[in-house]
């Protein structure tokens, strides 16, 4: 448990330092199970104190507390808050690859008043693929495919990232890391656009963004682990929408910023 702990408290929540776009979907942006997969079974609970903005380009702060369970057994399948529900089909330390459920929490139109006038996008399963590899010793690779959110169910987003952990004191470990999010139409339509109906009823006038690439994000933590179970880990992340989402009447603020903090014990 001692040399996986250190990796998974550095990097299996950076994917939810969203930086204000949207960070109960976008914790599963990217999947992180532990350092030799399938490995052996364990677990992670904790909590994630989380300062965003109310939605995607919003200009609105929001605090969240959010719950951290995650369990990975030996035999390649995991389940939790972080990762979702699926299953690793690699056996290499360097490699995981394979498929998940996740979930698009949808969105609430109470939630800023911003979205007066824009209806609610229901909860919605997603299905999905992911692949990381690790480049060199503290670099790795992330990608994943996530299919079934917004309004009509129809979603398609893609994401890409690179991230870096490193120690530089005992005890203490320093990360940063960088994403692109790409998404299909349908995905950003229920994000971004605003339909006829929705214009006769928000006051926005009606806008139809099409697919291409939606933000890219950054982010730095700083971790500490006390004991070979519990750490603490803080974090800052920087967003910028792009393209057709960028230039949505919905958005008030292009770039925005946000701040996590991590406290964790494994079993």
């Amino acid at each position: 448990m001692t040399q996986r702990l250190p990796r998974l408290h550095l990097i299996a929540l950076v994917a939810t330092l969203s930086a204000g776009t949207g960070a109960q979907a976008q914790a599963f942006d990217a999947v992180r199970l532990f350092a030799a997969p399938p490995g052996k079974d364990g677990g992670l609970m904790g909590s994630v104190v989380l300062a965003s903005t109310e939605y995607p380009g919003s200009k609105d702060r929001r605090t969240l507390v959010l719950p951290v369970l995650d369990y990975q057994w030996a035999n390649g399948w995991f389940a939790g808050t972080t990762n979702g529900l699926g299953y690793n089909f690699s056996g290499q330390p360097d490699m995981q690859y394979g498929l998940r459920i996740t979930a698009d929490f949808g969105r609430k139109e109470n939630r800023s008043t911003a979205l007066r006038g824009m209806g609610d996008i229901k909860a919605k399963a997603e299905l999905g693929g992911f692949f990381n590899h690790a480049l060199t010793e503290g670099l790795s690779l992330t990608s994943a495919v996530r299919y079934g959110s917004g309004i009509d169910g129809h979603g398609l987003v893609a994401n890409v990232g690179i991230g870096y952990a490193m120690p530089f004191a005992q005890r203490w470990r320093f990360s940063v890391g960088s994403n692109i999010t790409a998404a299909n139409a349908e995905s950003m339509q229920s994000d971004f656009g605003v339909s006829q109906a929705q214009a006769a009823t928000s006051g926005y006038g009606a806008y139809a963004p099409g697919a291409g690439l939606r933000d890219v994000r950054t982010s730095a933590t700083l971790s500490h682990r006390f004991n070979a179970r519990t750490s603490v880990m803080l974090g800052l992340g920087i967003s910028t929408l792009l393209g057709d989402a960028a230039d949505s009447p919905l958005v008030q603020k292009k770039t925005s910023a946000s701040g996590l903090l991590v406290a964790t014990y494994a079993f």
